[in-house]
């Protein structure tokens, strides 16, 4: 992912709408590139401190931003173990119809 694809997808993170393999390619993207980073670090600033400012409420948007990276951080790790058990899931079945296809034919 270039930097110019980065950018493009900050609001869809910020409104928590990137899928599995985008959020990944995002994320690494960002977790290498600090000016992508730090456009993804005002972005967030000013929406949530707009947000805030409206409702009255006090608030500590750096904290609020490095807990947005670890949820996404997360997310991602939940999805890795979530398509490692699906492919474990589909290579038993595979060998379990391999198996019955298998004495099928020598019975």
């Amino acid at each position: 992912m270039d930097c110019k694809d980065a950018i493009k997808m900050i609001p869809e993170f910020l409104n928590d709408d990137l899928n599995g393999r985008e959020l990944k390619g995002f994320m690494e993207h960002m977790e290498k590139c600090k000016d992508c980073k730090e456009e993804l670090s005002i972005q967030f600033l000013v929406q949530e401190g707009m947000a805030r400012l409206e409702d009255g409420d006090i608030f500590d948007l750096q904290n609020e931003f490095g807990r947005v990276m670890e949820d996404a951080r997360k997310k991602m790790k939940i999805s890795r173990i979530i398509n490692y058990l699906v492919f474990g899931i589909e290579a038993v079945a595979i060998v379990t119809i391999l198996t019955i296809i298998i004495l099928i034919i020598v019975l």
